[in-house]
């Protein structure tokens, strides 16, 4: 908490409702009276005793709830982001103004959204006379969507501490969680300073060896031989090179998987959730490089953002995505396959992010067959860490060497089913939720430098 004095402010604090209730030490003090007031009865002699206490303790009473009512409520001002990300932790700041005489000492509490995670509430302070503070509490979101935080509640001690006043202070204010951001905001700065092997993304351009055309220049060494103009190196009388860039204007389609499957959960995120992340980055590259990014759901969520350019194509997937969860619809890929090849004319990019399974045989093939008649298939996979974690973990009981072997079982039926795929010609990426992202990129990179798309 950070105070400092400050003049008296003229705005007018927002409309509260007000609750007076009385504190413990009043409750204390209105038994010990009883306790007297039962003695009396037995000891004629305590009855005065009784008799005056009883007009101290009410006076005290109303007094002290008389100068607690009449004070006025100290404006509260809750200060957050608009756009949130989700798992992301968030400092909320609230801003105390005593515009009282006396100093104030209160205890707070914020009603975040239900879908939010809460840590450092509630919170207590004092604030001397025209003094005005600011606390912090922090808030991470755990399920994409449009949220309101809710009213604001404080509770003021009176001058004698017999009562507390409770206000709730009406505070709604809209927040929406999106996907998580901070790798998008890490790979830009990394990307402004040049740095981007920090992100383990290989995305350094190497000259000449594009598919696009760019100029002709004079030859370096190292330069290939298929990039000398020959014709051009007679007229000059010397080597002469093209240079070439990476192609641009080709479009990507995000094939994104809603199914159930996708309710499996590494960390605090579901699998659809980590898959969106890496969406998000490969599309922020994507149109760095001059290409245009589109999305498609299937699995119980049929959505279809047609393939744009720059900055819009980042808002729109932002905000088409924001109320995408997983369903309880089982994957058919077939399906999907078909809606894509009705919707997506332009040969592209396709990248299917899902959790595949071993009983996936019957329309993943043929999904993918069908994509390949008129597009490129990456066909990204999450695999959950926790089965990795259960076979590398020692046997110690029968129920752990059961567990163990259905694991090692299921993960040697998975291994197989990517070895069909590779010797179909369609090699997928089977990693874990946090290296989704880095992967992807730098499987769309790899493609973009062979002139694949």
């Amino acid at each position: 908490m950070t105070a400092a004095v400050r003049p008296a402010p003229t705005a007018v604090p927002a409309a509260a409702r007000r609750l007076l209730v009385p504190t413990r030490a009043a409750l204390v003090l209105a038994g010990l009276w009883l306790l007297l007031g039962v003695a009396a009865s037995f000891a004629p002699v305590l009855q005065p005793v009784w008799a005056g206490s009883a007009l101290l303790l009410v006076m005290g009473l109303m007094s002290d709830a008389g100068m607690a009512w009449m004070r006025p409520l100290p404006a509260v001002k809750r200060q957050t982001a608009e756009a949130l990300a989700i798992g992301v932790e968030t400092e909320i700041e609230v801003e105390i103004e005593n515009e009282d005489s006396q100093p104030l000492h209160f205890r707070f509490h914020d009603h975040a959204p239900d879908s939010c995670a809460v840590r450092g509430l509630p919170l207590a302070g004092r604030l001397g006379a025209r003094e005005g503070g600011r606390w912090r509490w922090q808030l991470r979101p755990l399920r994409r969507g449009a949220w309101c935080f809710g009213d604001l509640e404080i509770w003021i001690a009176s001058p004698l501490g017999l009562f507390e006043v409770r206000a709730r202070i009406e505070a709604r204010q809209p927040v929406r969680v999106y996907p998580n951001f901070a790798a998008l905001r890490r790979y830009a700065l990394l990307a402004t300073d040049h740095r981007l092997s920090q992100a383990g993304l290989l995305l350094r351009r190497r000259r000449g060896e594009g598919t696009e055309f760019q100029q002709l220049r004079e030859y370096r060494e190292g330069d290939t031989p298929r990039q000398i103009d020959w014709k051009a190196s007679a007229r000059m009388r010397r080597l002469v090179s093209r240079e070439y860039r990476e192609e641009r204007d080709q479009q990507i389609i995000l094939l994104l998987d809603c199914s159930r499957r996708m309710h499996a959960r590494d960390g605090a995120l579901s699998h659809l959730d980590h898959a969106l992340d890496a969406a998000l980055l490969l599309a922020y590259v994507a149109v760095r490089q001059g290409d245009a990014v589109g999305l498609m759901s299937f699995g119980g969520v049929d959505r279809y953002l047609p393939p744009r350019k720059s900055r819009a194509c980042l808002d729109g997937l932002l905000e088409g995505t924001l109320d995408l969860e997983a369903t309880l619809a089982p994957a058919d890929y077939l399906e999907a396959a078909i809606s894509l090849s009705k919707r997506q004319r332009k040969r592209s990019l396709v990248v299917i992010l899902s959790n595949l399974r071993d009983e996936d045989d019957d329309t993943l093939l043929p999904a993918l067959d069908l994509i390949r008649k008129r597009h490129l298939v990456v066909l990204a996979s999450l695999r959950e860490r926790i089965l990795e974690d259960l076979v590398r973990s020692p046997v110690g009981s029968l129920d752990d060497a059961l567990a163990h072997a259905a694991t090692a079982d299921y993960l040697s039926r998975r291994r197989r089913n990517f070895a069909r795929l590779a010797a179909a010609g369609l090699p997928a990426l089977d990693v874990e939720p946090a290296e989704l992202p880095i992967a992807l990129v730098n499987r769309y990179t790899e493609l973009k430098r062979r002139g694949a798309i």
